[in-house]
């Protein structure tokens, strides 16, 4: 999605025009699309460039690098993140609990997918120890810890059985969500079907929110 003109400069300091703005976000979707089929330290800015329809002097325009379109498709990661908090800020009644926590696991499997590609270069920059890509990945993920954290103390710390510290209970849950979506193919190699995963982290959520078990006539939820 583009960004407010106001928050975007060139690579010498000039805002860009709607048309520069639109030249600027089709070279980051291009390199979102290239980190699909190539290992991202492979990736040239002749690749992007050309995937892109225009020239190298162009990309270079916009961005210094390859790396740092990457590191902005990782910033954008946190547009997504918020809508996930508010997900994890709906309604946690009896009633409505168990709709509530499949929406954020389906809602969570969803924002992963959308942005595999990015998450997984994040993944392995952290890994390698490289403090940008750590830093956004902590704040991409923050928005939706902290709500979750606020929702489980908000019953007191005693109504989780997971836990008493609700950052702790919620930095585990998100944790869980994280790591399942990252791995979300290999579980399937293992004959493990989405459907049964994403069903088996509701229950946990909710368990760990609510105090109560979902209900047994509970249904896995679709992965949207």
């Amino acid at each position: 999605m583009p960004r407010d003109s106001g928050t975007l400069a060139t690579t010498d300091g000039r805002v860009p025009g709607r048309r520069g703005r639109a030249t600027r976000q089709r070279l980051l979707e291009c390199t979102s699309e290239l980190l699909t089929q190539t290992p991202w330290r492979s990736i040239k800015v002749i690749d992007i460039a050309r995937q892109a329809g225009t020239s190298p002097a162009t990309f270079y325009q916009y961005f210094e690098n390859v790396e740092q379109a990457i590191l902005v498709l990782a910033e954008e990661l946190m547009e997504g993140a918020s809508l996930l908090a508010e997900l994890v800020d709906g309604d946690w009644t009896e009633d409505a609990s168990w709709e509530t926590a499949s929406s954020v696991v389906t809602g969570f499997m969803g924002y992963w997918e959308t942005n595999r590609s990015v998450f997984r270069v994040v993944e392995l920059a952290t890994e390698e120890g490289d403090l940008r890509f750590q830093g956004l990945r902590v704040r991409a993920l923050n928005a939706v810890t902290v709500t979750l954290a606020r929702v489980i103390g908000a019953g007191g710390a005693e109504t989780s059985p997971a836990g008493t510290d609700p950052m702790a209970v919620a930095g585990t849950l998100i944790s869980m969500l994280a790591h399942v979506a990252a791995h979300q193919y290999g579980f399937e190699f293992w004959g493990i079907r989405t459907t049964a995963m994403v069903d088996t982290q509701a229950r946990v959520l909710h368990w760990a929110v609510t105090g109560r078990a979902a209900a047994e006539v509970a249904s896995a939820p679709a992965v949207g």
